[in-house]
């Protein structure tokens, strides 16, 4: 909680200091008005406009899209069926599309509860269950979707997120009876073993029904990663452990090995006003580690705009201002994702920083005709 409010707080100096951005010889930033010829404009880099950035996936997921807006529009759940049946279950994809299916159906909800004249929202994933309760797919979304309603509606430690909890645990045991081979479903249950409290000896067994079934997964290790953070119910130490063991064993062309820039903004210091702090060896270790898994990855790895975007985080704070465009050039548009997602506003919060990346660049000598794309 003390790095979201952290976050918040840069995001509000930077809504001051952003209309007034500009490049200034010497490698500086300056200020001037709005209007002035060098103020940046990151739409010169044909960036998209703030209103326009997707801030529901990190990146582009067409197929997705397309089903979303299907269910969200007809009510009827089949095309989001036909579309999990279709992704294979190894990959990361499938975690990401069931994700999106359980947040959509949980938003809906969240902003139409129903009532007397009125059915509730996300009532397509009621009747994909009711209809087909042994299909896979719906099952694996109706665990996630217990999951984001526990975190969404109540509070961690209240018996209302117990009972929540607990009811998708079991959600998550009829998913896997349906798909053995599938680790989504005890991927769902990562987060339940978070919020619910499971001992470490049992959270270890349930993190290796998944490495049996899917050892390099990304989203997997990213969701174990919060267990074993200092906030919950591990420490930086382990947290840092775990991820460094991941990134050690991480196969060719992997993204673990960008484990430990996750694990390092884990644990930011509340207060970083020292700006040696982003140069300093271990949040350069990380860096590099994530630009190698990047340079490395497959260009369609679904995991591969995640560690982008944490790379433009770290490397605009760091001003390290042309490789920070290096990675805008290849997850703008999209924003859903870390860190922007801990912001009220994910869109905002990325267009600050990718306005400072812009004005850091320019005042480096960069212009768009140097930016490789």
């Amino acid at each position: 909680m003390e790095i979201l409010w952290v976050l918040i707080a840069l995001v509000m100096l930077g809504f001051v200091l952003l209309p007034f951005l500009r490049r200034k010889r010497g490698g500086a930033i300056g200020l001037v008005s709005p209007d002035h010829p060098d103020a940046a404009d990151p739409a010169n880099y044909g960036f998209a406009l703030e209103e326009e950035l997707d801030i529901r996936m990190p990146g582009p997921d067409q197929d997705l899209l397309d089903v979303l807006d299907v269910v969200q529009r007809t009510q009827d759940h089949r095309a989001a069926q036909q579309l999990l049946a279709g992704t294979e279950t190894e990959g990361e994809r499938r975690w990401q599309r069931v994700q999106a299916f359980a947040g959509a159906a949980s938003l809906e909800l969240s902003r139409r509860p129903g009532g007397v004249s009125e059915a509730p929202g996300g009532q397509w994933l009621r009747v994909w269950r009711a209809e087909a309760p042994k299909d896979a797919g719906g099952a694996a979304v109706h665990a996630e979707f217990l999951v984001q309603q526990a975190w969404r509606t109540a509070t961690p430690g209240t018996d209302e997120f117990r009972i929540i909890m607990e009811e998708a645990r079991t959600a998550c045991g009829e998913a896997a009876l349906l798909a053995p081979g599938d680790p989504v479903p005890y991927i769902v249950e990562l987060s339940v073993a978070r919020g619910l409290g499971y001992s470490q000896k049992d959270f270890e067994q349930l993190w290796l029904k998944i490495l049996d079934r899917a050892p390099a997964h990304m989203g997997a290790h990213l969701a174990a990663l919060h267990y074993w953070c200092e906030k919950w119910h591990g420490s930086r130490a382990e947290a840092y452990a775990f991820a460094e063991a991941a990134a050690a064993r991480a196969p060719r062309g992997s993204l673990l090995s960008a484990m430990p820039l996750f694990a390092v903004f884990e644990h930011l210091p509340e207060v970083t006003l020292v700006a040696s702090f982003w140069q300093s060896e271990v949040v350069t270790k990380a860096v590099h580690g994530a630009l190698h898994a990047v340079h490395s990855a497959r260009p369609d790895d679904p995991m591969l705009a995640h560690v982008r975007h944490m790379l433009v985080f770290f490397l605009v704070r760091g001003e390290r201002w042309s490789e920070a465009m290096n990675q805008l050039v290849h997850v703008d548009g999209h924003v859903g994702a870390l860190p922007w997602t801990l912001s009220a506003d994910p869109a905002a919060e990325f267009a600050v920083y990718r306005a400072l990346a812009v004005a850091g660049y320019e005042a480096n000598g960069g212009s768009p005709a140097s930016l490789p794309h």
